[in-house]
């Protein structure tokens, strides 16, 4: 039997009395007319969503916010353990702010996410960087008011790693990055443990979130003029399982797509084993579900797939994959891979490549396997050489981007409804993004940002379409 999870608000009476009172210490300590914050987020797009939740609670003690840190009062990484280059980065960031604490003693720099779960990560920062005076895990996000209190108003450091995942913590503010694009989690940590993965260590075990409690936040969104809706989850696929309530992913994301408005309304990360046919022909039907698929293989080889423990083989993948052509019209699918994964061959990479050739993905995500303290790949053999891994990824991106330029000269003459996202830089150039989440880049006045238009593509590179605005 699935274990079940507790919902209760965090953000009560205790928490805001913690933001009041990191109000007054701020009013001492800020260098200029406001407390300034300097939030930066490594990883995944749940890191992003916590990112938000953090500059909510930050906004509401009265801190404002600059994209550099030579001016901030507080200073916080948020960090990914999913990648080695990631964490190489913040280390060597932390250390470039040594100075700033020289200069100016009352900055306080924090850590949190995902490599401070990491005992030995936590470790190392505690004894390196002497200089950073608040450390905590995801586990401990609702926490944060009540850490950034103690921090200020103590001498000690504040180092918490909470491990404890019984709870589905809700209430916490939310100040989003973006104003037509947002992040919606759905759910929290994953059951799967896959070989190579942390996530399962560093955010703990799969719950899923109150279905009213997303359905009344994706009309919130809605209805404050959101266009392009993600809901998030290390597993969205498995929606649903460890609540009370019988109610299924396939079934959320329907609910969803029956509010009126109009939006596109996109998900991930799937897993290819929970990946059901229901879920296919909800997208099918829907209104407002993107038709883009983002459904991770990882491997072609079902040898190397039962290594990586991921509970599928290569032809229920396919199998998969093949249901969804049938069911979406012009179905965008995308995807993530490991290459050079421990005791991978090269026929067993060949199998990816084969794999990849079959599916003519949009585009791919893909990584050279990245061993994690504590996983069981780490301790795995692991026989060949970075330099021949390094020879199969350039082939693998070779052949994917010639499955990508195929695809994009295929809509050269069609007309494509377009999200307007952002200025190039140049030109009068806008860079827009189709339901399949292909770039488009046109020529457009900027006061279009965030809104839909129609584009006929005129023109197509590897992995960017060109076009021109269709006028009413």
């Amino acid at each position: 039997m699935a274990k079940k999870y507790s919902t209760v608000n965090d953000f009560n009476e205790t928490q805001s009395e913690y933001l009041n009172l990191v109000y007054e210490i701020m009013q001492k300590r800020k260098r200029g007319e406001k407390p300034i914050a300097y939030v930066h987020t490594y990883g995944c797009q749940q890191n992003v969503a916590d990112g938000e939740n953090i500059k909510g609670m930050l906004s509401k003690a009265g801190f404002d916010f600059e994209d550099k840190p030579d001016n901030a009062d507080f200073i916080l990484f948020n960090t990914c353990a999913v990648r080695e280059h990631a964490e190489d980065r913040v280390f060597g960031n932390v250390g470039a702010l040594k100075n700033i604490k020289r200069k100016y003693p009352n900055t306080l720099i924090a850590l949190c996410g995902c490599m401070m779960e990491q005992k030995h990560i936590a470790d190392r920062m505690y004894k390196s960087f002497p200089y950073v005076g608040l450390v905590f895990g995801t586990h401990a996000l609702h926490m944060f008011p009540e850490l950034l209190y103690k921090a200020l108003s103590g001498d000690k450091r504040v180092y918490l790693r909470d491990n404890d995942d019984s709870m589905v913590h809700e209430g916490l503010p939310v100040q989003r990055d973006g104003s037509f694009k947002g992040w919606l989690p759905i759910m929290y940590g994953c059951n799967n443990f896959c070989t190579y993965c942390i996530v399962p260590y560093v955010r703990g075990r799969e719950r899923s979130r109150n279905k009213d409690i997303i359905i009344s936040e994706a009309k919130e969104m809605i209805n404050n003029g959101y266009k392009d809706i993600t809901l998030l989850g290390q597993n969205v696929n498995s929606y649903g399982k460890t609540l009370d309530e019988k109610v299924s992913f396939s079934e959320l994301i329907s609910e969803i797509d029956s509010i009126d408005g109009d939006y596109w309304l996109r998900f991930m990360t799937s897993h290819p084993k929970d990946c059901t046919k229901e879920l296919i022909d909800a997208i099918a039907s829907s209104k407002h579900i993107s038709a883009h698929l983002h459904l991770p293989f990882q491997s072609g080889s079902s040898r190397i797939l039962k290594l990586m423990n991921r509970h599928y083989d290569r032809e229920k993948y396919l199998d998969i994959v093949n249901y969804a052509k049938s069911k979406i019209p012009d179905v965008s699918l995308t995807s993530d891979v490991i290459v050079g994964f421990p005791g991978e061959t090269y026929e067993d990479f060949k199998e990816t490549i084969s794999l990849i050739k079959e599916v003519e993905f949009t585009s791919l995500f893909t990584f050279i396997y990245s061993p994690r303290v504590g996983t069981p790949a780490a301790e795995m053999d692991d026989p060949i050489s970075d330099e021949e891994k390094s020879k199969w990824f350039k082939e693998l991106l070779d052949v994917q981007e010639e499955i990508a330029s195929k695809r994009c000269k295929s809509m050269v003459g069609t007309i494509q409804k377009v999200l307007v996202e952002s200025e190039k830089g140049k030109d009068d150039i806008i860079n827009c993004r189709t339901s399949g989440n292909i770039l488009v880049e046109t020529k457009a006045p900027k006061e279009l940002i965030g809104t839909f238009q129609n584009v006929k593509i005129t023109k197509a590179g590897n992995w960017i379409l060109k076009g021109d605005l269709v006028k009413e």
